[in-house]
């Protein structure tokens, strides 16, 4: 699951080292005192590993949607179109940029439905933000398809499902920009942290002067003395978390194929069941993070519930964070309008039960958990 499950003695190793290269903890200058530049290189090694042309390091995944949407032009009175199952941090960077969020419910894959996409578009509508939830891709083919037919630029907010891909390209580089979090519940981790991904340079270089108060970094002029043509920001992330950043993103590869190991053998142990499994668009390469099935029985997914607290495995954002999950519950970001059309959405959340995979837990744990569950039903 998450990368703090790996955290040794590397990252420590990295840390420690910044104090002997000068203890420069800011990403921009003091040339004199530092012999690294730890958040350029962890840009440099993310954008090659992402394949991408661009990247840019920045505080959180958050800060990373707010200033993707910036970039593509959103302004006050514009409409965003993102998707019913995600985290309220999404619709909190729209309503930042003075936004209309405008909420569509999920399919079978609990990530944006392309029909009700197709529907919720207007002549306001400015974006689109599928998101890919808990480490599997939305409908990009459809999606892309629409966005495409309506001259719409689409923003993939992949932040909890880094290492993710869509037809081989990793999720957060298929669409005209996407954006990463590196949370200290996210698949790698710097603690707090995101990366914004491009192809387009135009994106990239506003991207780049927001998050850094407007500074365009140009070459003719000391930074003291920099150009500027925007107002902006202070995103910027920090040489620690770009340190420990280096580390992790060197352990991607592995946590998804140790999460894949533990998957596999709950879910062939369980897929015969009565159970009704979140469906998986064609062409993804998911990441393992978690398993997802829909109980209809309550009392059935109570006792599993119940028995994913006892093993010490838990449930994550189902149910035990769907308040905080689902759109139909923020009323303080939402209209009563907006929310009654998620009815679907809640209805489909609140019969699901998202099982976890912990690195933590063996490989033959999730084999023994799956005959349990298979005793329930």
């Amino acid at each position: 699951m998450p990368g703090f499950e790996l955290i040794n003695n590397l990252e420590k190793k990295a840390v420690n080292k910044i104090f002997s290269e000068g203890a420069v903890f800011f990403a921009h200058g003091f040339n004199k005192l530092r012999k690294r530049f730890h958040v350029r290189e962890f840009e440099t090694i993310s954008k090659k590993k992402m394949r991408s042309k661009f990247s840019l390091a920045v505080t959180s995944g958050t800060s990373a949607t707010l200033i993707a949407l910036k970039a593509l032009g959103v302004k006050p009175g514009d409409e965003v179109i993102t998707q019913s199952f995600n985290f309220i941090a999404t619709v909190e960077a729209i309503i930042e940029c003075g936004a209309k969020p405008v909420i569509v419910n999920i399919d079978d894959t609990l990530n944006m439905c392309p029909r009700d996409l197709k529907k919720a578009i207007t002549k306001k509508t400015k974006a689109i933000v599928p998101v890919h939830m808990l480490g599997v891709s939305a409908r990009m083919k459809e999606i892309l398809k629409i966005a495409k037919d309506k001259k719409i630029p689409v923003l993939e907010d992949n932040c909890e499902s880094m290492g993710a891909k869509y037809k081989k390209k990793y999720l957060g580089c298929v669409g005209d920009v996407g954006v990463v979090s590196y949370d200290y519940g996210k698949t790698i981790t710097t603690g707090e942290g995101g990366m914004i991904f491009t192809n387009n340079k135009k994106i990239f270089k506003y991207c780049r002067e927001y998050h850094d108060h407007g500074h365009e970094l140009n070459p003719k002029y000391p930074r003291g003395m920099d150009t500027k043509s925007i107002t902006g920001f202070n995103y910027r992330m920090t040489e620690l978390q770009a340190a420990i950043g280096k580390v992790q993103i060197k352990k991607l590869d592995y946590i998804i194929k140790e999460n894949k190991k533990r998957y596999e053998n709950i879910f062939n142990k369980i897929k015969d069941s009565s159970l009704e499994f979140r469906q998986i668009p064609n062409n993804t390469d998911q990441i393992f993070d978690t398993l997802i099935f829909k109980c209809s029985n309550k009392s059935k997914r109570k006792k599993i519930v119940k028995l994913l607290n006892k093993k010490g495995f838990g449930t994550k954002n189902l149910p035990d964070a769907i308040k905080w999950h689902c759109a139909y519950y923020w009323d303080h970001a939402l209209t009563s309008k907006q929310i009654k059309k998620l009815k679907k959405t809640k209805n489909l959340l609140e019969t699901s039960i998202a099982i976890p995979i912990w690195l933590r837990k063996s490989v033959s744990s999730y084999k023994s958990l799956g005959k349990e569950i298979l005793k329930i039903l």
